[in-house]
């Protein structure tokens, strides 16, 4: 049975900081750190805003561009990192402010940073059984560094919305497989209590980023006969920019392939919201016919690797939300004090 993507919604705080505003403070040498990065600035959150009302965003503008009823929507099911609540589903919130029926299933997903992707598989899974008629999968994220750490040059805040379905008539996109590949390889971790994460530098690279999203990626390519010049986006996990460019890269996919979905040197990682945010932002100007290749990555470590054909309803619902463009547009650029104070790094009492 057809599965696909119904409609997509994305949501970027307005508030940015700057990679040499950080690096002034702590003394960094701001054009080294970019060139390193590929970071020039990223996304903050306002002071009242977690991982749960972006996530409510997403689905709204998801809903906005999809033009169906909510109470059509069997699961939700939201992926992150930084949940508001150790014990409290994020879920249920997001199923309530979009309308959905409570005759549903929801859950909160954790998986570093292919949370989000992993709730996709499900939803696809729930739909294309017929358990659900439609599935809202969710990847958002305020993701964490401590300070002075080199995660706070990139640890940003989005969220990104799928509403998976398979009626061929609303079909933006069909999902023509996806294939994954998992380890336990502990590059990135954070424990219960601790407000932010520890990573094992010398695992994060070729242990950990590119054995899992090159394997994922070759796995999938495998399994369907295609090969990168048999598509015309690629989309791979953006904890930086240099690491899905080398991606990109080691697969021999080009850099015109990855570049309208490249988002993260404006944005930086929004961790579970990562690839999806570069899938939304390549299905903005993507045409019908086109096909889309996506490796999304999480720490822990695993990839969800996913072959996607554009349909000729893309037309019709692209306007209708926020693009991914739109909403990096026009930031409103903090001070590190102010910074601090939306993060909650400051603590008083």
């Amino acid at each position: 049975m057809t599965v696909g993507i119904v409609s997509y919604g994305a949501y970027i705080p307005k508030y940015r900081i700057k990679t040499e505003e950080i690096a002034g403070v702590w003394g960094g040498d701001a054009e080294i750190l970019k060139a390193g990065l590929k970071v020039y600035e990223k996304s903050v959150p306002d002071v009242d805003e977690d991982a749960a009302t972006i996530a409510v965003e997403a689905a709204r503008n998801a809903l906005k561009r999809g033009k169906f009823d909510p109470q059509r929507i069997g699961a939700v099911y939201t992926g992150s990192e930084s949940h508001p609540y150790a014990v409290k589903p994020t879920s249920t919130i997001v199923a309530e402010a979009v309308g959905a029926t409570p005759d549903m299933t929801a859950a909160d997903f954790e998986f570093a940073c292919k949370a989000g992707s992993a709730a996709v598989q499900v939803c696809m899974g729930l739909v294309g059984s017929g358990m659900v008629d439609l599935g809202l999968a969710i990847g958002a994220d305020v993701s964490q560094g401590a300070p002075n750490d080199a995660l706070e040059y990139t640890a940003a805040a989005g969220g990104v919305a799928f509403v998976i379905g398979k009626e061929k008539s609303e079909l933006i996109a069909v999902i023509e497989d996806t294939y994954s590949f998992t380890t336990d390889t502990p590059d990135f971790w954070r424990r219960e209590g601790q407000p932010y994460p520890g990573h094992g530098g010398r695992f994060t690279g070729d242990p950990g980023y590119f054995k899992h999203v090159t394997s994922g990626a070759k796995g999938l390519m495998k399994k369907m006969g295609t090969k990168p010049s048999d598509y015309d986006y690629a989309v791979f996990h953006q904890p930086n920019g240099k690491f899905p460019e080398r991606a990109a890269q080691l697969l021999g996919f080009t850099p015109e392939q990855i570049k309208p979905g490249l988002v993260v040197p404006k944005l930086g990682n929004t961790y579970s919201g990562s690839c999806l945010m570069g899938i939304a932002a390549t299905l903005d100007i993507a045409k019908p016919g086109d096909r889309i290749f996506a490796t999304a990555y999480g720490s822990g470590a695993g990839s969800d690797a996913f072959s996607i054909l554009v349909t000729d309803k893309i037309e019709e619902k692209r306007k209708l939300a926020p693009s991914v463009q739109q909403l990096l547009a026009d930031p409103i650029y903090l001070s590190y004090g102010k910074y601090a104070h939306h993060k909650g790094k400051i603590k008083f009492g």
